[in-house]
């Protein structure tokens, strides 16, 4: 029996054209893709966005090459998909690498694509979420490639600080294709199935005599707890997928609007009896300071950044009385809390993204100084420590800095200090704010004293003891007006939430400027 003749060509047309584009490289290959335990362009798309409010763009364009027979193989939307949808009703812009097609390569065309939906939504405000998932530039087009990639490369820089950026690496990212989402404000990828590196293994190999897999070289785990690169590594794309969800529900669309509010159950004047404690008396005693974050959190809830890389340092997003509030806090289980060159470079860059785009900043301060040592100071601590300190006096979000016990040195200015312009500082009874520790002040101050004491270790306490009383305690700056308030432990999220209120109508300005010059 012959197939029915459709009575209108142009439909036909359209349907196989439809067609074509969303079977992207074809059934074998979106079966090895799944082999592979990976899902396509399309499913990721699905997957992320709100059901059925996917709008795609430019669906049937391709490439335009002619060379090594690429004009025989056109196919529609040339390996890429792109658009916009919803993720919990707000509009969000995505694109999607499909490796089904020339291997996810990128062509002139193809950036041309994400281009457009790059500046589109520039244009109205809306985040952009990019899943890359490709063999890097198609060398069949070559140095149209590469110019390709710096289109969207400036379309990264032109963006940064206007609209959310999110990557998420599904795949091999590798050469110059890193460094958009090395611009971006946060990278997800997926344990043993993404990768990122400007050098691959063979190369380094080649170069170096270093053998290394890819997996230790560029992987998820390298990235998220090494260089920094990646801030989320998650097990699955479906984990992964739904983390970006999460992280959108803490951003505005733009920098010009307010975070999103959320209904909130939990009781803002709540007081939680276990603060009273959880700060040991032996000053050398670890606690996690992520118990602190929590308990003055709407319902205790954190959403960790970087949360295996630099972790004498905590970043992430919580709600307080429903809004989103940007938190950084020094870890006394590692380190004892002492900032390093990581810690301090992943706090910088938190506060900036959070002055960007409004996102309050509460900063939770046990602080001992900077870590010491060779490698350290070799290492740029100093340029990088300056970062942070850069970062919180250029923010003028609103700033609350919480003291729960050491803050001590200069490490006490660079942690939100009240001489950094932030709004309200409150200190619990157990903080000591001082040069130095006690023991240290004294041991310069009356070392003479003690050396000739018959009794040095008495002497020493002695001294030490009476030091403490007078200089390293809350009452000392709160007296200078550095702390503006000591108060109970129990009762800092009431405080904190209504410091936060006080200043939700903030208005700061910073002196005219083309730019200042952060110190990279």
């Amino acid at each position: 029996m012959s197939k029915p003749v459709d009575p209108d060509p142009h439909r036909a047309l359209l349907d196989a054209m439809n067609e074509a584009a969303e079977r992207g490289g074809g059934e074998e290959r979106i079966a090895r893709q799944h082999e592979a335990g990976k899902l396509t362009a399309r499913e990721r798309i699905d997957l992320f966005l709100d059901p059925g409010s996917f709008v795609e763009v430019d669906k049937f364009k391709t490439h335009r090459s002619a060379d090594f027979g690429m004009d025989r193989q056109k196919i529609p939307g040339d390996g890429v998909v792109t658009g916009h949808g919803r993720v919990e009703g707000r509009q969000v812009f995505v694109f999607a690498q499909d490796f089904t097609v020339f291997g996810g390569s990128v062509s002139r065309a193809y950036a041309e694509k994400i281009c457009k939906v790059m500046d589109l939504a520039l244009q109205v405000g809306c985040p952009i979420v990019g899943l890359h998932d490709s063999g890097g530039a198609r060398v069949q087009e070559g140095v149209e490639a590469l110019a390709g990639y710096a289109d969207v490369f400036l379309r990264n820089t032109l963006a940064s600080g206007v609209v959310p950026q999110i990557s998420v690496i599904l795949g091999p990212c590798a050469g110059g294709a890193v460094y958009g989402p090395a611009i971006t404000d946060f990278v997800f990828m997926v344990k043993g199935a993404s990768s990122m590196f400007l050098n691959g293994p063979e190369v380094v190999l080649a170069v170096t005599r270093e053998e290394v897999t890819k997996e230790e070289l560029g992987g998820a785990r390298a990235h998220a707890t090494r260089s920094g690169v990646a801030h989320f590594a998650f097990d699955t794309e479906e984990a992964t997928l739904q983390a970006v969800r999460e992280l959108l529900s803490f951003l505005p669309p733009n920098s010009a609007d307010a975070p999103p509010t959320q209904p909130c159950s939990d009781d803002p004047g709540r007081q939680d009896a276990a603060l009273r404690t959880i700060v040991p008396e032996n000053l050398n005693r670890p606690y996690d300071i992520r118990e602190v974050v929590r308990a003055v959190a709407d319902d205790r809830h954190l959403f960790e950044v970087s949360r295996r890389f630099a972790e004498n340092v905590v970043c992430g997003f919580v709600r307080m009385a429903g809004r989103p509030v940007g938190v950084v806090a020094n870890q006394p289980a590692v380190l004892a809390g002492m900032l390093d060159s990581d810690a301090s470079v992943k706090a910088a860059r938190f506060v900036r993204f959070c002055d960007a785009f409004s996102i309050p900043i509460v900063t939770f301060v046990d602080v001992p100084g900077f870590l010491p040592g060779a490698t350290q100071e070799w290492g740029g601590l100093i340029r990088h420590g300056a970062k942070l300190l850069y970062a919180y006096a250029e923010a003028t979000v609103p700033k609350v800095t919480v003291i729960t016990r050491r803050a001590w040195g200069v490490a006490y200015d660079v942690m939100a200090s009240k001489h950094l312009r932030a709004d309200v500082n409150l200190a619990w009874p157990t903080a000591e704010i001082a040069v130095t520790s006690p023991e240290g002040a004294v041991n310069v101050i009356y070392r003479k004293e003690i050396s000739s004491s018959a009794d040095p270790a008495a002497e020493r306490a002695r001294l030490t003891a009476g030091y403490r009383e007078r200089f390293a305690n809350p009452y000392r700056a709160a007296e200078l007006g550095y702390v503006d308030e000591v108060l109970k432990p129990e009762a800092t999220r009431p405080r904190v939430i209504q410091a936060l209120e006080m200043l939700r109508t903030k208005r700061q300005e910073t002196p005219p400027r083309k730019h200042g010059n952060l110190p990279l």
